[in-house]
């Protein structure tokens, strides 16, 4: 394993993290017992970086990554995030101060914890000054429940608002970036870079599309349990025909590199900078081993040109998350 910094004060990370939300709910079926051995294994291979968020499986996801973690939690690094409230079938977004404290109170519980090492604000809501948030984060490093900070889902504006009062306790920016999705990460990779601060990059095979696997989205309706990929625009009729083409360029340049379309999407992520740290999610100990090896993967200067052709001869159809959703975040795209 391969190892990176998070910001100019954070902790040395594996190069690939793990996220662990398709463990809970939002992926289809799930195993407790297998997400149970598939941390475990990812530990023995060397991964460091465990990623989760209170809304996962509504507190259960922090529960089961708790007790993986138990008998290596110091070896670690924990993630978690707060601000995304569910309320029944719906969630909103919630930054105020008094949720933030009860909500780190209720996911050291949950985990198991004295302390959280990375605590991510998951999004960000405007009627609620970044800065009262922040303070809030400020508070609970002083009080010992947290050591580093991180945003979600930011532009730079508030990245930069935010960065003024935690200065380099804020270690890290979380978004989705792929060689699908990477809107998000151009606009804000910049100044991520202007302050360093890490940029922690979820979804970075696309929920499985650059996998090249799935060639029909009906199999997302065919499960008794809830697949988030149902109801997104990418998978969608046309759009999803249309973006099979640049997954078959992507799995046609993973041939002669001889790995696999998930394994050179992960290395084009790795590739992007040191200060990029993907955190794929799987619930399968063979998919971990394929995303682990992505690490040793080299691309040359030629490799990522062709990467880069093939993406402006290929552009993605389709939003990446449904309007309602885009709105309920306060997302611009």
């Amino acid at each position: 394993m391969k190892y990176r910094k998070l910001g100019k004060t954070g902790p040395l990370v594996s190069a690939l993290g793990l996220g662990c939300m398709g463990m809970s709910e939002w992926y289809g079926p799930t195993n407790k017992q297998a997400a149970y051995e598939v941390i475990r294994k990812a530990y023995e291979s060397g991964v460091s970086f465990f990623d989760t968020a209170d809304v996962y499986g509504s507190g259960a996801n922090e529960e089961l990554l708790g007790k993986a973690v138990k008998a290596f939690r110091q070896k670690v690094i924990i993630a978690t995030k707060c601000g995304v409230e569910r309320v029944g079938e719906e969630m909103k977004v919630n930054n105020t101060s008094h949720y933030i404290k009860q909500a780190c109170q209720d996911s050291l519980k949950r985990l198991g914890m004295e302390t959280i090492d990375l605590y991510y604000l998951h999004r960000y809501n405007p009627e609620t000054p970044i800065e009262e948030s922040m303070h809030v984060m400020q508070e609970l490093i002083q009080e010992g429940k947290i050591l580093y900070v991180g945003l979600s889902e930011v532009d730079g504006e508030t990245l930069e608002r935010a960065y003024h009062i935690l200065g380099d306790k804020l270690v890290a920016v979380q978004s989705e970036y792929s060689i699908i999705n990477r809107a998000i990460a151009d606009s804000i990779l910049p100044v991520c870079r202007k302050i360093e601060v890490a940029f922690v990059a979820y979804s970075p095979v696309a929920r499985g599309l650059l996998s090249g696997k799935i060639k029909d989205p009906k199999i997302f309706n065919e499960n008794l349990e809830f697949d988030f990929r149902s109801i997104l625009p990418q998978f969608q009729g046309t759009a999803f025909q249309d973006n099979l083409r640049l997954v078959e360029a992507v799995t046609a340049l993973a041939k002669k590199k001889n790995c696999t379309p998930i394994q050179l999407s992960l290395a084009w992520l790795l590739a992007q900078g040191d200060d990029i740290i993907p955190i794929p999610g799987t619930k399968r100990l063979e998919y971990l081993q394929e995303n682990l090896q992505a690490v040793d993967i080299h691309l040359s200067q030629s490799d990522l040109m062709h990467l880069e052709e093939a993406i402006k001869a290929h552009p993605v159809k389709g939003a990446r998350l449904p309007e309602r959703l885009l709105k309920t975040f306060h997302l611009k795209f």
